[in-house]
């Protein structure tokens, strides 16, 4: 049923199964593949994004091809217990205000900083 449709660009996969897991990491395609977190790879610099097909399209010449009709899919696995996303899940106190602020700063500050690379 996964496969009927278009490839989304992120699958996000709730169980602790590895058998689960295994079989949507190997018969499924898709833009990223995350289990037990939704979203977390956005904030992963390491991970490419992107999606397969025309969602996926990018350069391509020598090396650049391979890399483009090869697609790196990006994987992240995240325990569910503990719920270390807790934090970012309402209700919000002041203090979790304080520390979702000062996270997504984390993410401007990098942007800047590549940018004057």
């Amino acid at each position: 049923m996964i496969n009927d449709g278009a490839k989304p660009l992120a699958l996000y996969v709730f169980s602790n199964d590895a058998g689960t897991r295994r079989a949507f990491a190997e018969r499924t395609s898709s833009g990223a593949l995350c289990f037990d977190v939704p979203a977390a790879h956005l904030m992963v610099p390491g991970l490419p994004f992107g999606g397969v097909g025309g969602s996926g399209m990018g350069a391509y010449h020598g090396e650049h091809s391979l890399r483009t009709f090869s697609h790196e899919r990006s994987t992240l696995a995240k325990p569910q217990r503990p719920d270390t996303l807790e934090l970012i899940y309402p209700p919000y106190s002041p203090a979790k205000h304080r520390i979702i602020s000062v996270l997504a700063g984390m993410g401007t500050g990098l942007r800047r900083r590549l940018r004057r690379r």
